[in-house]
């Protein structure tokens, strides 16, 4: 990477640091007025009353369960159904521990796509350690543009490549100091049975061109690492922040000793920032996210190159299909204003804009080309104990690409 690009990378953090700490200086001597959870409605309190009963819910904030059916439609995939569970819960007083939560999803789609995704954000008590995972299996179905200048040409060229992909993530966090924790972890990441499918006319794809140059068998490849991990985290709900921040610092060496296709060495970056805009109603905030993920050394086959939804929940880049700008270096930036819609809280809308920018190594440099896209949501309470909600968001990119995107719970 250039260093120019470290220089603008290192004055965005710094930047966004000085702001924050100012920030974080005028919450603490404001509060938020938050409602009551009996003032909010969400989905079960609408079916409580369609079915005329009386009886008041049982609050417990300590402990949530919502079991959604997955009945949706992704550009990345086509539509899909499955099951979606999620889980929040605190290990002892939530006034004192922060919240763990953990999402399993199951899903097929139109497009022969079937997924099976466990992950969780679990801290014990007193927030001693905190265990972050990540395990996928996926029949994959992708449709590739291809890096740098290739990428955007309008109207856009595609390539569609189906893959079996394993994904086994683990992180270790040890708390240092108060909402910081330092960490370790593994990420076993192994792609097999690729089908590059425009091989089949006999035309050569960025797919093939890019690992046949780089030295990768084009049918399979692995990107086995470990990781050392500093994170800080003031959120005050994983599910949905109305203030805090979070940010997350990762060192990735990817040996060959432990299965990696290639030696590497990566670096993670990610920022999230939650400014509350209303100290009578937490519904109005302002959600500010940045995520980077840079080649430090060596080199990565083509599907694992960082890029558009390759985040921890595959959420970022709204406007764009799964991996539809990519590169050695990937740089990602979000805005998003949230806001209520009906005084109860069932409903509530967002309004975001994103910006991202990929390189290609010796050709396209990264933020030679900045790519945005822009989008509005609707958000359905559907388990008010657990801050849990339905996302209907439909957003605009560049090149044609445009599309609907339904998730449970925020992008970030």
């Amino acid at each position: 990477m250039r260093l120019t690009h470290l220089l603008f990378l290192s004055v965005f953090c710094t930047t966004c640091l000085a702001t924050i700490a100012q920030e974080e200086a005028v919450e603490s001597v404001q509060s938020i007025r938050t409602d009551t959870l009996q003032e909010q409605k969400d989905l079960p309190d609408l079916l409580r009353a369609l079915l005329k009963k009386q009886e008041p819910r049982k609050a417990n904030t300590s402990s949530s369960l919502a079991v959604l059916p997955a009945l949706g439609y992704n550009p990345s995939v086509g539509f899909l159904f499955g099951v979606n569970i999620a889980k929040s819960y605190s290990n002892g007083d939530p006034r004192l521990n922060k919240i763990s939560v953990m999402q399993l999803d199951v899903s097929y789609t139109t497009e022969q796509l079937f997924i099976a995704r466990f992950r969780h954000n679990v801290f014990r008590q007193e927030n001693k350690w905190n265990l972050q995972g990540n395990w996928q299996f996926m029949k994959g179905y992708a449709i590739d543009y291809g890096l740098g200048d290739v990428a955007r040409r309008d109207p856009p060229m595609a390539y569609p490549i189906r893959y079996n992909y394993f994904r086994f993530t683990e992180k270790v966090y040890r708390q240092i100091a108060p909402d910081l924790f330092a960490g370790l972890g593994t990420s076993i990441d192994i792609r097999s049975r690729i089908n590059d499918e425009r091989l089949d006319t006999g035309r050569a794809t960025p797919h093939y061109r890019y690992n046949s140059q780089y030295g990768f068998d084009p049918a399979q490849y692995s990107v086995n690492g470990l990781m050392a991990i500093i994170q800080y985290n003031t959120r005050d709900h994983p599910n949905r922040a109305y203030k805090g921040m979070y940010a997350d610092l990762n060192i990735r060496v990817n040996p060959k000793w432990l299965g990696s296709t290639s030696p590497s060495g990566q670096l993670y970056t990610e920022l999230r920032k939650y400014i509350p805009l209303s100290h009578q109603n937490h519904d109005h905030t302002l959600a500010l996210w940045y995520y980077g993920s840079y080649l430090l050394w060596g080199k990565l086959p083509y599907l694992e190159l960082p890029g558009t939804g390759y985040d921890h929940y595959n959420r970022s880049g709204r406007g764009y299909t799964i991996g539809r700008f990519k590169g050695q270096d990937y740089f990602y930036a979000e805005a998003e204003y949230r806001f209520p819609i009906t005084t109860d809280k069932l409903l509530s809308g967002v309004a975001f804009l994103n910006l991202q920018s990929a390189s290609e190594r010796g050709k396209t440099p990264l933020f030679k080309y900045i790519e945005p896209a822009t989008g509005v949501g609707l958000r359905i309470h559907f388990n008010k104990f657990s801050r849990t909600y339905v996302c209907i968001d439909y957003a605009i990119g560049r090149y044609g690409s445009k599309g609907l995107f339904f998730a449970l719970n925020e992008a970030f």
